[in-house]
């Protein structure tokens, strides 16, 4: 007989099953489309900044570090340029002190932003201020903008130029399907710029 904790074990992976194949149906297309935007980005010299709050954060770090050192052990490749805006303490406590804390992402890509680049913008609700405010800034240093949102998108999904938004309400489920697509566009991007039979 199963135990309480079992079954709620089977019933957490159970629904991330659920949520992942609702993506695969709802989001493939436009998991492609992002995936030609970065490839663009860096064949025309540009770099892909990311943004997020929480386990946002730590998922703009961690697709950013498998760009710039590596996804694919196999495959030792040049860095791919990117950068997480949640890192530097200095700049975020600067930030959030002198303008507030919505702004401590959009000061730094209008310091950094330029036309060439990408902006990935994470939230699971699509309502984060901090991200609205880059995004806006984003917009007007002429970046294009992807969105890792959820729920039914928020204020987000209208505001980016590529919604991807995940087909659930929970955050865990989200949050476990942003990271799966980070690795899926670290993945493509090594093999269509280094090496395909990786």
């Amino acid at each position: 007989m199963k135990t309480e904790w079992q079954k709620h074990i089977e019933a957490e992976i159970k629904e991330s099953i659920a949520v992942k194949s609702e993506l695969l149906k709802a989001c493939l297309p436009d998991i492609n489309r992002a995936i030609h935007q970065l490839l663009t980005t860096i064949k025309n010299g540009g770099k892909i900044l990311l943004c997020g709050n929480g386990g946002s954060a730590a998922d703009a770090q961690h697709i950013a570090a498998e760009m710039v050192i590596r996804l694919t052990s196999s495959n030792d490749r040049p860095a791919i340029a990117a950068l997480a805006l949640t890192t530097d303490t200095s700049i975020l406590t600067a930030g959030a002190n002198d303008y507030g804390f919505e702004f401590v992402f959009s000061r730094q890509i209008e310091a950094l932003g330029k036309r060439e680049d990408t902006l990935i913008a994470i939230s699971t609700s699509g309502n984060s201020n901090n991200v609205i405010e880059a995004v806006n800034m984003a917009h007007e240093k002429g970046l294009y903008v992807i969105g890792l949102l959820g729920g039914d998108g928020g204020k987000l999904k209208k505001l980016v130029d590529l919604p991807l938004v995940i087909p659930s309400k929970t955050t865990a489920r989200i949050q476990e399907c942003h990271i799966m697509i980070g690795h899926i566009l670290c993945d493509i991007l090594e093999r269509e710029l280094f090496n395909k039979n990786v």
